[in-house]
């Protein structure tokens, strides 16, 4: 036994030495604890700054569309035009654009938290409906044209997602439950996987088609979610806190819609090749189309998005959300140019996301997002409204870089981490040289990795 255990030991050992000196990642794995370590200092000074006045004492909507206007300069100001491919053609949601599309919605959602714009509550619910909806989307067009359910995938996704706001949660001794976008962005994600996969399964071992499988992986997918939200089965979610029993259920059908909507979303390519491709735009189609989008945003507002009772909205959002959704994705892609056309100013804020959104609540707010942090004296709850200002555009240049350094140490701890994951399941194997399919393939894996911004979607195969 003596031995045997000797034998394991040096076995082990020889093991470890192997893949650490094959891990050619782990200075920058340590450098980015180092990092990390700074910023989560930086949160917990600013969590905890001593000088701040009650968030409720800075409602000012007239601030909040000030600023919303100032962000549509900026985004006016840093519009670029890429021509589409030629081979690829009209490209409808692109990842720019996408980008685009989650830094708007962003800064609008941290500014309603800062000015505590209680009128604009459900527009933001179909904003952060909008987000999960991109979970489904985005990994479905991921799976389905990669097929990559490997582990070394949903971990990284994990990782991705829930690294940096797990140790914010642990170090700032806050529950995740504030972070509730965090455990959405995750269950949609593995929901995605999991339904994808079925749906291979389905195509390759038993023989049925394309859309047959598909359709039959996401109608086993719909009937779950029926049959857990519909039912008493959702009381479940209780035993985590009331917090994420509401917030799920919000946003219960959100990922699932995305999912549908990654399934149909050639046939909008192809419709947007006819009506904006090579030949020439179809005038007619362009403006139908605008004019179904104003339509369903309209309609959504006309019957439900108008009622202030949010305790009377809530229970219909799951059910509508994705009109306005569907309706601005309508406008925003009406023409072959607005196709080619998006802000870089609101892309580079739509690449950090997930950062801003956990960050917002202790560094650009402070004390768990329920107060104002006073940088400049005089600038507190009775402060002249421009010291107020450039106080929230102090914080603001202190927040900004920070969610962005976020994001870069997040990225090198995922990749690293996945390295590493991958010379542990090598072990003792000798390194053979790979043959140029090999390379390519992790070339387009680490471009991909690299593309995983804001953690909840995959876009790269929607391009």
């Amino acid at each position: 036994c003596i031995v045997c255990t000797k034998k394991l030991t040096q076995t082990l050992r020889t093991t470890m030495s192997s893949i650490l000196s094959r891990w050619t990642g782990w200075k920058d794995f340590l450098l980015a604890q180092g990092h990390v370590s700074i910023i989560l200092f930086v949160a917990y000074i600013g969590n905890n700054f001593p000088k701040s006045y009650h968030r409720n004492e800075n409602h000012n909507p007239d601030m909040f569309w000030f600023v919303c206007g100032i962000m549509t300069v900026v985004a006016l100001a840093t519009l670029k035009h890429k021509e589409s491919d030629p081979k690829r053609g009209v490209q409808l949601l692109s990842r720019a654009q996408t980008e685009e599309w989650k830094g708007w919605m962003q800064f609008a959602f941290i500014m309603y938290h800062y000015y505590r714009m209680y009128s604009a509550y459900n527009e933001i619910r179909v904003f952060v409906s909008a987000y999960v909806w991109m979970t489904g989307f985005g990994n479905f067009l991921y799976f389905d044209k990669l097929k990559d359910f490997s582990i070394d995938r949903a971990i990284s996704m994990w990782l991705r997602i829930n690294y940096f706001p797990l140790l914010l949660s642990t170090f700032l001794s806050v529950p995740l439950e504030l972070y509730y976008v965090v455990p959405l962005h995750t269950t949609g994600f593995f929901v995605t996987m999991v339904t994808c996969w079925l749906a291979c399964y389905l195509e390759e071992k038993h023989g049925l088609d394309y859309w047959k499988s598909r359709i039959a992986g996401l109608i086993v997918c719909t009937l779950i979610h029926i049959a857990f939200y519909e039912t008493s089965a959702v009381e479940f979610l209780k035993l985590f806190s009331d917090e994420y029993h509401f917030r799920f259920q919000a946003d219960k059908y959100s990922a699932l819609i995305g999912i549908w909507s990654g399934l149909v979303w050639g046939k909008f390519r192809q419709y947007l090749q006819w009506a904006y491709g090579m030949n020439g735009e179809v005038t007619w189609a362009k403006f139908l189309q605008r004019f179904v989008g104003f339509f369903l945003i309209w309609s959504w507002w006309y019957a439900f998005g108008y009622n202030s009772d949010k305790y009377t909205y809530n229970p219909v959002h799951p059910y509508v959300f994705w009109m306005p959704v569907a309706g601005w994705l309508m406008i925003r892609n009406s023409s072959k140019y607005l196709t080619e056309l998006h802000s870089t100013g609101l892309e580079f804020f739509g690449r950090i996301t997930l950062e801003t959104y956990v960050l917002q609540f202790h560094v650009f707010m402070c004390n768990d997002v329920q107060h104002i942090p006073v940088l400049i004296p005089g600038s507190d709850e009775n402060g002249l409204w421009y010291l107020r200002f450039l106080n929230m555009l102090l914080c603001g240049i202190i927040f900004v870089p920070l969610a962005a350094w976020a994001r870069r140490v997040t990225v090198t701890t995922q990749t690293t981490v996945v390295e590493l994951m991958k010379e542990i399941r090598k072990g003792f194997s000798p390194e053979v040289p790979k043959s140029e399919d090999e390379a390519d393939g992790d070339k387009e894996e680490v471009s991909l990795l690299k593309a995983e911004n804001g953690g909840e979607v995959e876009m790269e195969s929607a391009k």
